[in-house]
């Protein structure tokens, strides 16, 4: 029910909803969820990392690299280089890391 509680949840969100739908040791899948115009603010991963958009459109940032993803589609995410990720309409998104 992760996804569905997300989704419920985006339409009063003032800011990212992250939630974590599996961890084991190796990997972990986080379900992002997006307002529109809410950002996930500019950071870095040190794990490789997947943002798959399973619902919506998210704009990516990485330096002056900008990117629109739309529903399925998906980006590698390079470890060590900051990065952010804006809601263009409300959107449900996979981040995998590992």
């Amino acid at each position: 029910m992760t996804i569905q509680e997300v989704k419920q949840e985006i339409p009063a969100a003032t800011k990212p909803i992250v939630k974590v739908l599996r961890k084991t040791d190796s990997t972990k899948i986080i379900v992002l969820g997006f307002n529109q115009g809410v950002t996930l603010k500019e950071h870095e991963t040190n794990v490789p990392a997947k943002l798959v958009v399973i619902e919506g459109q998210v704009q990516y940032r990485e330096g002056d690299k900008s990117v629109i993803l739309k529903q399925y589609d998906e980006l590698e995410i390079p470890v060590n280089i900051l990065h952010s990720v804006e809601g263009i309409q409300q959107s449900i998104c996979l981040l995998i890391h590992g």
